[in-house]
């Protein structure tokens, strides 16, 4: 039986936190909470959080560091992103998404992500124009009454010109 290694839009939240610092299972889920920063793009609930650990921690992207103690409770589990963790985030951090329906999730998480890390966005946005560039082509003419139709129209409209506006807000240096 092999693996699933790719990971889920949960499993590179979880990861991405770690990157940021080492944490515990239970401040990676308020970093994935509604309300917060992440959590508007993608929200991962704690059992979420924890089972994206352990995966985590199995394909060798993050590891177990020392516990810390809690006022509450028992010590918590610190987790650390490895150098392999790191070196997959930056790599999932630079391929553009696939899909214009992916804009709303996978591209917004690595969008804010980006931000947070402190990772220049251009060569990411430029990639996904240049990606979603037929895509968006094909979608361009107004179509009849079709209302799935007109609602792909519509969406495409709104990645195209949100790309743009990427693009404007960071010029080069």
């Amino acid at each position: 039986m092999t693996r699933r290694e790719s990971l889920s839009l949960s499993e590179w939240a979880v990861l991405a936190c770690l990157v940021e610092r080492a944490r515990h299972g239970y401040d990676i889920a308020a970093e994935l909470a509604p309300g917060s920063e992440l959590g508007t793009v993608w929200r991962v609930t704690r059992q979420v959080v924890y089972r994206a650990l352990d995966r985590l921690d199995a394909l060798g992207l993050a590891r177990p560091g020392p516990a810390e103690a809690s006022a509450g409770g028992p010590p918590r589990q610190v987790y650390e992103a490895t150098g392999a963790g790191r070196e997959r985030l930056e790599s999932w951090l630079a391929q553009p998404v696939e899909h214009l329906r992916d804009v709303r999730s996978a591209l917004l998480l690595k969008l804010v992500v980006c931000g947070r890390l402190d990772v220049d966005v251009r060569p990411l946005v430029e990639a996904q124009r240049k990606r979603l560039a037929g895509p968006l082509a094909a979608l361009a003419e107004p179509p009849g009454g079709d209302p799935v139709a007109m609602w792909r129209h519509h969406s495409a409209a709104a990645v195209a010109a949100f790309l743009e506006a990427l693009a404007a807000a960071s010029p080069d240096p």
